[in-house]
């Protein structure tokens, strides 16, 4: 730290009590300068000789034969006054970061001019201020601190803005250029640290990191930092990201609790504003502050209570890295008077919503501020991203369901968002629905059959078909439409995982609801036992039957002809597996009921030769078609 000494006579002030201060000298005191609740006892020449204002006030006191003069108002109080005096009887003052303002607002408001005494104590501090603590990159730090308390004298003088703008020019030189002492505690990478695997034995200078600024910027209260960072992104010479990661590590200093997602204690409403400048604070370029950040950010303004805006602006700029987000982090509870889930999933709708219409979003700013920027390229989002985004909402659906409280439709509704993007797997939203059948066992049939459209069976993997054909929550006509996807993937490929391809006409033609074997694609049944939940002695004979199937497939010698041939004894088999006695006679019933004739397709059946038999299952096939 620079300082600066004045005078060369000992310091002899005295006190007596905390209330007193005098001058211990031969001569006695012939004026009292009264200092908020502090008396100085001291001699009128050597104060008049470099002090205008206290000439002022002396021959106005000795006008009404007064010894005592007031100035209650002086900045820095006792403290600062008390260096101007020591400085006028020539005595040693020591100057430094911590009391040079204050001392130089107190200087000028004792008026302690050049055209009072040459050199006098305003020009001295003025000097050492430019030629030593504005250079200084800590001084400038510790001086900007202690303008506040000197507020509006300080920024009177214009030193506010001198330490700001000090302090925002060395946060925005090239590192190169850096060559004071700065504090870092947070981990380098290797480079930076000077340290390299093919080490040559040469001494190498540690690299200045992009960032060294943001940790001692982290003292300055938050008004100041405001100022600071809005300085530093007009000059233009600093990455958003630094100055993303300056926001990050101010919040996490001056936030108790917030790396954790929370604000514990404090002054709430001073954490209220720090929150909302931070927000207003925060680059406009994506990717320059990470989505976990900004959805801790989310959590603390609705902890504090902030403003709509706030909240409006955070969810926006979250929706668009959305990409970006781990499940823990929209994991946020919800806190309205009239909540019934755990979790706020409007929020997290709301997020997804901004995901899916930011292209759109962002074609619109385009076009609405052409006139007054240069023009840029939309956003496109790629396919990446999307895959990303709805993987995190069949994770984030699998999580929220555990909630007994959690409405089908808000499950739905969410679901259906990414229903359109790209999903290599459906083993996510298969988990999600599992979850939501196991802590809602009561739901109705239809509304089985409305969650389980989401799914596509055909991009169910080994492990999770190997699941669905023993659960006893999802509806038998789930069930059987795994087995007719998983009896393919065995018969065109024998690489464990692979996606199911397209199935052969016999098939697709027993499927419920048609072609595509995805419950999305099914159409409304009215028969309650395809949607109806399947017995485990069914399931077993279900998964005993696919055993069987499978090893049939593999002795075949011709690939074309064992698979055609495996279609047909597939169709036949799970045909005869779940014609049940129940299921049987139900069929029947509203087969005779109806009128319809279904002899027509006894074809397709070539294992059955009795023809009552082949009546019976082409009754199955046409009603399942329905």
């Amino acid at each position: 730290m620079k300082f600066m000494k004045l005078g060369s006579k000992p310091d002899s002030f005295q006190g007596d009590g905390d209330h007193i201060r005098y001058v211990a000298t031969e001569l006695s005191t012939d004026i009292v300068v009264n200092v908020a609740d502090v008396k100085f006892c001291l001699h009128k020449f050597p104060l008049l000789s470099k002090s205008a204002r206290l000439q002022k006030l002396v021959a106005m006191a000795s006008q009404e034969n007064k010894d005592e003069i007031n100035i209650p108002d002086i900045p820095g109080g006792p403290a600062a006054f008390e260096i101007c005096a020591k400085y006028c009887y020539g005595m040693t003052v020591t100057l430094n970061a911590y009391n040079v303002i204050a001392a130089r607002c107190a200087a000028e408001y004792l008026e302690m001019y050049d055209t009072v005494e040459k050199g006098n104590l305003i020009y001295k501090i003025d000097v050492f201020l430019n030629s030593s603590i504005f250079r200084g990159w800590k001084d400038s730090i510790i001086v900007l601190q202690t303008t506040k308390s000197l507020l509006p004298f300080s920024e009177e003088l214009k030193l506010v803005n001198h330490c700001i703008e000090s302090i925002a020019s060395k946060a925005s030189m090239d590192t190169s250029d850096v060559e004071w002492s700065y504090t870092y505690n947070r981990k380098k990478v290797s480079s930076e640290n000077g340290e390299d695997p093919h080490y040559t034995g040469l001494r190498k200078q540690p690299v200045v990191p992009k960032d060294w600024w943001v940790e001692d910027m982290s003292d300055l209260d938050i008004d100041l930092f405001k100022r600071v960072v809005t300085t530093i992104k007009s000059k233009g010479r600093v990455s958003s990201d630094v100055v993303g990661e300056a926001l990050k590590t101010y919040a996490s200093r001056r936030l108790p609790g917030f790396s954790k997602g929370t604000v514990q204690g404090g002054d709430l409403l001073k954490s209220q504003t720090i929150v909302e400048t931070i927000v207003h604070l925060l680059p406009r370029e994506k990717g320059s502050v990470s989505s976990s950040f900004m959805l801790r950010l989310l959590r603390a303004s609705i902890f504090l209570n902030c403003g709509e805006t706030i909240r409006t602006e955070l969810l926006s700029r979250i929706g668009v890295q959305l990409d970006e987000a781990s499940v823990a982090d929209l994991l946020i509870r919800a806190t309205s008077e009239d909540a019934t889930t755990i979790y706020d999933v409007d929020m997290v709708e709301n997020l997804v919503k901004e995901f899916v219409m930011q292209e759109q979003s962002e074609s619109n700013h385009h076009c609405a501020e052409i006139e007054f920027q240069d023009v840029k390229k939309p956003v496109i989002v790629s396919d990446s991203s999307k895959r990303k985004v709805a993987h995190l909402v069949d994770c984030y659906l699998a999580e929220v369901s555990r909630d007994p409280n959690l409405p089908l439709e808000k499950f739905i509704n969410m679901a259906g968002l990414v229903s359109g993007f790209p999903k290599p797997s459906h083993d996510g939203i298969y988990r999600a629905i599992d979850m939501y059948l196991k802590e809602h066992p009561g739901i109705s049939k239809s509304d089985r059959k409305r969650i389980c459209r989401l799914m596509d069976c055909r991009k169910l993997s080994v492990e999770a078909c190997a699941h669905a054909v023993q659960n006893e929550r999802l509806p038998l006509r789930v069930v059987v439409q795994v087995l007719f996807f998983e009896q393919a993937r065995g018969a065109t490929t024998s690489s464990p995982g692979s996606q199911t391809p397209d199935m052969s006409g016999p098939i697709k033609a027993s499927l419920p609801g048609g072609s595509h074997g995805s419950s999305r694609s099914a159409t409304t049944n009215t028969d309650d036992d395809w949607d109806g939940v399947p017995t485990t002695e069914e399931l077993k004979a279900l998964k005993g039957e696919l055993a069987k199937l499978r090893l049939a497939g593999a002795e075949g010698t011709n690939v074309r002809d064992s698979r055609n041939d495996g279609d047909k004894v597939a169709v036949n088999k799970v045909r005869s597996l779940v014609m049940s006695k129940r299921l049987f006679s139900k069929l029947w019933s509203n087969k005779e009921r109806d009128g319809e004739n279904c002899s027509s397709d006894t074809s397709e059946s070539p294992t059955s030769s009795n023809p009552e038999e082949a009546r019976t299952l082409n009754v199955q096939v046409d009603y399942v078609k329905e």
